[in-house]
């Protein structure tokens, strides 16, 4: 495929592809900090090949290293910050076994090749692309490659909001949504841990002594889920609980985690204001709340709707339609929309199953999806 911009040089979907599934194949589970690192060796020595810049950040809390690669071009002036991240939901050993690396047709199955290893892949390719034409983009452009964004980039998050502060603009690769869209507003992300305590007794002997905390969870899910309003894009689920020491106990204690999704800043607050009133329904019950916002609402603004427009008049040229989606998902794109700066989301290829073992990508998206993003490098400023 043939891209604008004077040299109009081709860009190969097997050359793309042969450069994915290298990555791919080194699994990357989130809590497996040395597989992750062994990826971001392998991401750094490849930038560093190509003359970028490298800042590399120890890891902690049990997550991989965070990787920062920028052009050697471009100051420390306002430029392009492009987000991805390495790790993966699937445990290693799965592309040897449940989600074999294959291609069937138009499809290529494996492990994080959709979320997100393709569309990271596109970001270094941007690069390698320009640097082998002789091109510098008329901006600066900070690569930042995350290890845990997969549950919610608790290490990484100060990096990004301090490398979202000096960018003019932000891309981020993540998977194509509903046919190839981009993605232009996210929901926010909380989450919440509510604990009961009760008082036990005899299930049988002495029924009447307990105060069961498992009754008492049950009237606060029902009330919390009563939260979710679908016409305001607000969803309150109750994913896991846990409580009860024996069958023959009335249960002193019972916990739950709830994932929450919210539109903006507005419904934001009015969750947290619900959450932090929670009151047990027995009076001899408590509970208690911690959690809070861990993503905020990637909102869609002005600027965004202009770098939207800038996408689609790119993609015209090149020779497809490209529009533009909203998702309950939360992505690191959150963090630097919610700063004000223009994010344009989901630029990575087009495909499905992500987070399921039918994972898949498109390989007729490799190429028109790679040149967008050498041509939003090439023509930002």
């Amino acid at each position: 495929m043939t891209i604008d911009g004077g040299n109009r040089p081709e860009v190969d979907a097997e050359e793309i592809l042969e450069g994915v599934l290298a990555w791919v194949e080194l699994e990357t589970p989130t809590a497996e900090a040395a597989a992750v690192n062994h990826l971001v060796d392998h991401v750094e020595n490849a930038f560093r090949n190509l003359g970028a810049e490298i800042e590399r950040t120890p890891g902690r809390d049990g997550f991989g290293d965070i990787l920062c690669a920028r052009t050697p071009w471009g100051g420390e002036g306002p430029g392009i910050l492009v987000l991805a991240h390495l790790d993966t939901v699937h445990p290693i050993g799965t592309s040897k076994g449940e989600l074999p690396i294959r291609r069937q047709g138009d499809w290529v199955y494996g492990p994080g090749i959709y979320d997100m290893k393709t569309g990271g892949y596109f970001g270094y390719y941007a690069y390698r692309h320009l640097r082998r034409l002789g091109l510098r983009t008329p901006l600066p452009v900070t690569f930042l490659f995350l290890p845990e964004e997969e549950v919610g980039s608790p290490t990484s998050r100060p990096l990004i909001e301090a490398a979202a502060r000096r960018a003019k603009y932000v891309l981020v690769p993540e998977p194509a949504r509903d046919g190839g869209r981009v993605v232009t507003a996210r929901k926010g992300v909380a989450d919440f841990h509510l604990t009961v305590t009760g008082r036990p007794s005899h299930a049988g002997a002495r029924h009447q002594d307990g105060r069961s905390a498992i009754r008492e969870m049950a009237r606060q899910v029902l009330r919390l889920e009563e939260m979710t309003d679908y016409e305001r894009g607000i969803t309150v689920s109750v994913g896991t609980i846990q409580g009860g020491t024996a069958i023959n106990v009335v249960p002193a204690s019972c916990s739950a985690d709830i994932d929450v999704r919210v539109p903006d800043a507005a419904a934001a607050a009015e969750v947290k204001a619900m959450f932090d009133g929670l009151e047990p329904f027995d009076p001899d019950c408590q509970i208690a709340v911690t959690g809070d916002l861990n993503r905020p609402a990637f909102e869609k603004s002005e600027g965004i709707t202009a770098l939207l427009a800038h996408a689609q008049a790119l993609a015209a040229e090149l020779g497809f339609e490209l529009l533009d989606t909203y998702s309950g998902g939360g992505s690191d794109g959150n963090f630097s929309a919610a700063l004000g700066v223009p994010t344009l989301d989901g630029l990575g290829p087009d495909g499905a199953g992500a987070h399921t073992l039918e994972e898949r990508i498109m390989v007729s998206s490799l190429a028109p999806r790679a040149a967008l993003m050498i041509r939003l490098l090439q023509t930002l400023e």
